[in-house]
């Protein structure tokens, strides 16, 4: 009786602890990755920046990316403006995105596609020089989105 008792317990542990699905293990180191890339806008210089975030497993979790603007000769961040940034009714107004998309929903959906796709396989140049983005792929995207790939790529560089 007490062999079936220790038997059991042990059955017992290796139901509940076996039974753990195994992780997706991903192709990158864990930790936070930081990059950052300088540009001209109209004569204004500033800076898009992408934190990476990966697990233990070496997924991507997070995908962060921002850029320094100056509005009403005020230093802030597109992503801090949000609405008031004011890109939606250009947005609208060129015809691809019925009722127009603000420039911090459009870059969530960059964010959202590198974390879907755990890479930037997916992203398509339009020029051999790879000056030029075919952001296609990403559904209500229209901005020019160079500088932020580049800044996710250069993060993920560190990550590999």
């Amino acid at each position: 009786m007490k062999k079936m008792k220790y038997l059991l317990i042990v059955f017992t542990v290796l139901c509940v602890c076996g039974c753990e699905k195994a992780k997706h293990t991903g192709i990158y180191k864990e930790g936070t990755y930081y990059a950052s890339v300088p540009y001209t806008s109209y004569g204004e210089n500033y800076v898009t920046t992408a934190v990476i975030y990966v697990d233990r497993y070496g997924d991507i979790k997070s995908c962060f990316i921002d850029s320094t603007y100056t509005k009403n000769a005020e230093n802030t961040t597109k992503k801090t403006l949000k609405d008031a940034y004011g890109m939606k009714e250009t947005s609208s107004t060129i015809g691809v995105l019925t009722g127009g998309r603000e420039w911090y929903e459009q870059v969530e959906a960059i964010e959202k596609k590198v974390i879907e796709e755990q890479n930037l396989d997916w992203v398509k140049w339009t020029d051999e020089e790879k000056t030029k983005l075919d952001l296609d792929v990403i559904s209500g995207v229209t901005i020019s989105a160079n500088t932020y790939i580049e800044a996710v790529s250069k993060a993920l560089e560190q990550a590999k």
